[in-house]
């Protein structure tokens, strides 16, 4: 029995003797430091989260610090492996190379999606539109409804939902016709020939009345008879309503033209349309 357990004992010693104990205790405190750094970074995270949230009413940002804290993670995680590596001997330049080739790899496979993370950034960074911006890029145009890390949803006006590569945005002419202070109304109105110098004089003296009384609309309006046309005689109307808001800009600029239509026909002020006359050359035919 006793014999047994002496050799037992031997065979524990040759394992112990076999484990590198301070190799153990080296990659416990490596861990130990990682999980420290971790939690900071988490903490740091949570923070960033909390302040874009206050200052930023776009809150599409608070979904880039996540991102940017796990490239962090995984930085500090190579650069501990990579020194405990180097440390005990190990090539860290093969590492590298094998990194390298994955991420060569990765980078082709995953291409168009970090191209669009990056196309999210630069958006987000430049504030080039906010979610409720009624936007136009390129051939569409819209309401932004939603801002992700891959792509952003237009709603057009006929209602369709338009999802744009974010990569696409970026590299693309963005118009914010939200970001304007206000909107201009840049309209032609035209009277036909037949209408009186009065009523002519009546007809520009109508539209600045309907401008100057409007509380929506700037009183930096211009209003002009502008051009004589092939069939009417056209008054310019150039004038600006105080709203951000596309659809409040619509509604103002149709209650203007319906005052306008209203008051033109109350006082006989003929609108004109396209027409044509023809005159047809006659002579006296002879028996």
């Amino acid at each position: 029995m006793i014999d047994r357990l002496l050799v037992y004992f031997n065979k524990m010693g040759e394992v112990l003797k076999d484990i590198n104990f301070s190799m153990i205790i080296e990659v416990a405190i490596n861990l130990l430091v990682i999980s420290i750094i971790f939690k900071f970074l988490d903490i740091f995270e949570q923070s960033m989260k909390e302040k874009i949230s206050k200052r930023n009413k776009n809150t599409q940002m608070v979904k880039i610090v996540p991102v940017i804290n796990k490239i962090l993670k995984f930085i500090v995680f190579f650069v501990i492996l990579a020194s405990f590596l180097q440390t005990h001997g190990y090539s860290v330049s093969s590492l590298i190379a094998g990194f390298g080739i994955t991420g060569l790899a990765v980078g082709f496979a995953a291409n168009a999606a970090i191209a669009n993370i990056f196309g999210t950034i630069s958006i987000i960074s430049d504030k080039s539109f906010e979610i409720g911006d009624y936007i136009r890029i390129g051939t569409f145009e819209g309401t932004v409804e939603e801002i992700n890390m891959r792509s952003t949803k237009i709603r057009t006006l006929d209602n369709a939902l338009t999802i744009i590569p974010n990569n696409m945005i970026a590299n693309g002419e963005i118009i914010n016709i939200s970001a304007a202070h206000r909107k201009r109304i840049f309209e032609t109105i035209g009277v036909t020939y037949d209408t009186s110098n009065e009523k002519l004089e009546r007809a520009v003296k109508i539209i600045e009345e309907i401008l100057e009384n409007s509380e929506d609309i700037s009183k930096d309006y211009i209003v002009n008879i502008d051009k004589l046309d092939n069939s009417s005689i056209n008054i310019r109307v150039n004038a600006y309503v105080k709203t951000k808001v596309f659809n409040n800009y619509l509604k103002s600029k149709e209650r203007f033209l319906l005052a306008v239509i209203r008051k033109f026909r109350e006082e006989g002020i003929e609108l004109a349309f396209p027409t044509q006359t023809i005159y047809i050359a006659g002579g006296n035919s002879e028996n």
